[in-house]
């Protein structure tokens, strides 16, 4: 029953990839199309209320410095909420301000579409918090994802240094794509039971006579996008795990396919926008197999279980997981929220078997199995560019894609792109280490805490947001130390791939020739597999010894 569950869900995402991905193309065409007499007038009133020039073309740089400019504003704002929200309206509940660190953390983290959470939703926000400084840029941290790969797009066609407008891509992925989805998928939540109201809490008495609080809120508009825009985080502090969150099966479904639609989507965008199908299908391809392994080995560790647990006739894993939702959709949950980097969890990924902790941790250190909004195309991109270019050295030819040279700046760029996430990874997991402060946060001695540090690092630099729970984040060293890498790897790695795409628009296309390496090939794809896995062992391998295969290991003793 499980596995027919997982096809079906499999099987509807599959279905949605070409129609979605066809919409995708037309929102960003900046043709005049049949969506411009309902959207136009919207957009355009929002043009004018803050002076943007809509049909303005912007370089890369200039791309950029909306892009961070836009961003800074949004975060200072955020961080100013959290820290005055026990004074300003929609309190009913009188929750208190943020800590400095933890509204630096917080702010960093839905900034830069993380969402990362040291604190439970429904104890640490007030509703104004809650939906002006977490759901509003939940919607603007996924356009601005969206609006970079759209541009990295156009530096692969272009003709000249021109990426199109910053502010009309963040403002029609918004309007034309998120909004509209989010308002459907928020109506069926409330269909199934997720609360919303800005009313306060509840107190109430159980059938054993005993007195209780229940929280509540506007939930269903903050899930909506949360898993839409492959935020992460949640409302309330156990996640998707939360009845109120994900009371059914079908809004668990609805939470897969809404995780996974638009990335999958964007890949097939890729295609029809570059003018050649088959590279987008080859690039979904790899992703695809990727994914499917992953899935596979985490289903298959959690449906085996533990020695210790089957010794006493116990088989499968189902510590941390809801009965509702079994062992089946605890695995698929956590292969996607992983390979789509959003960080919604509907089970605990501490309880996980090592091996199938290992799974989220290997996807978001790969970073680009489907990925998040935007960025998991890019992400995907920079490896076919560095494969484009071994391949190159390996042949005798200098490196093309879609009929232009990739040379130095674009490899260097690459380089940069590429080793910034090892780097935001390994390195602050190696200072938490051997700080006093750090280590006193680890609940789980041995290979399982250094995994729960591990984990939490991983997530930033992945812009993903779930965590081992184990390991109690906030404090001052992990929530200033999690949020500059959530920064650092978000940004980073934006202003490099921008640079490419910048550097790439103003080269002339190369015609295609009998010696012109095909990069639309089931061969490219599965060069393409064998590069990302090579790098990415060579590169984690050591430290995902140290932890999950190590307490694998140690089970059998």
């Amino acid at each position: 029953m499980g596995v027919i569950q997982i096809v079906v869900t499999l099987l509807i995402i599959g279905l949605l990839v070409k129609p979605v991905g066809t919409y995708l193309v037309k929102v960003f065409d900046y043709n005049t199309t049949g969506l411009d007499r309902f959207f136009g007038p919207v957009e355009r009133f929002f043009y004018r209320l803050t002076g943007v020039r809509e049909k303005e073309a912007m370089g890369w740089k200039k791309y950029v410095f909306a892009l961070l400019l836009t961003n800074f504003v949004m975060m200072i704002l955020m961080y100013v909420v959290f820290r005055l929200q026990k004074y300003l309206p929609l309190n009913p509940d009188g929750i208190d301000n943020m800590s400095p660190a933890l509204a630096f953390n917080t702010a960093t983290s839905f900034i830069t579409n993380t969402n990362w959470q040291s604190y439970s939703g429904e104890n640490s926000l007030s509703y104004l918090s809650q939906m002006i400084a977490i759901t509003f840029p939940m919607f603007t941290s996924a356009a601005t994802g969206f609006a970079v790969a759209i541009a990295f797009i156009r530096g692969l066609v272009g003709r000249q240094n021109n990426l199109g407008n910053f502010y009309v891509d963040l403002v029609r992925s918004i309007t034309r794509v998120i909004l509209p989805l989010s308002f459907i998928v928020a109506l069926f939540l409330v269909f199934q039971g997720v609360p919303q109201t800005l009313n306060g809490a509840v107190d109430t008495t159980t059938m054993e006579g005993v007195k209780q609080t229940i929280t509540r809120g506007p939930v269903a508009s903050l899930e909506s996008i949360k898993h839409l825009g492959t935020n992460g985080g949640g409302y309330f502090g156990t996640n998707a795990a939360h009845p109120f969150e994900n009371p059914t099966a079908l809004t668990n479904l609805i939470y897969i396919i809404s995780m996974m639609l638009i990335p999958t989507a964007l890949v097939y965008a890729f295609g029809v926008m570059v003018k050649n199908k088959r590279q987008g299908w080859t690039i979904f391809a790899a992703m695809g197999i990727m994914f499917l392994v992953f899935l596979s080995v985490v289903s298959i560790a959690e449906y085996n279980g533990t020695p210790a647990l089957n010794g006493l006739g116990v088989h499968g894993n189902m510590e941390g997981k809801e009965v509702r939702f079994g062992i089946s959709e605890s695995a698929l949950f956590t292969a996607v929220t992983t390979a789509a980097t959003t960080g919604s969890v509907n089970n605990m990924h501490e309880s996980l078997t090592p091996i199938g902790g290992l799974v989220p941790l290997a996807e978001m250190m790969l970073n680009n199995v489907f990925g998040g909004k935007g960025v998991g195309l890019l992400n995907g991109l920079l490896y076919v560019i560095l494969t484009v270019f071994i391949c190159g050295l390996m042949v005798g030819r200098t490196p093309e894609f879609l009929g232009k040279k990739i040379e130095s700046k674009e490899v260097k760029l690459a380089s940069i792109a590429l080793l910034i996430h090892p780097v935001l990874i390994l390195v602050p997991t190696a200072i938490a280490l051997i700080t006093p402060e750090a280590i006193s946060s680890i609940l789980n001695p041995g290979s399982h805490g250094l995994s729960e540090v591990l984990y939490a690092f991983t997530s930033g630099a992945a812009n993903n947001g779930s965590a081992f729970a184990g390991l109690t984040a906030n404090t001052n060293f992990y929530n200033i130390s999690i949020g500059l890498v959530m920064l650092l790897g978000r940004y980073i790695s934006i202003i490099a791939m921008l640079a490419i795409a910048g550097s790439l628009a103003t080269k002339k296309v190369i015609a295609t020739t009998s010696g012109t390496f095909r990069t639309d090939t089931p061969l490219f794809t599965g060069i393409l597999m064998v590069i990302i896995v090579v790098i990415g062992a060579l590169t984690f391998f050591p430290a995902l010894a140290l932890g999950p295969v190590a307490e694998h290991l140690g089970m059998f003793h």
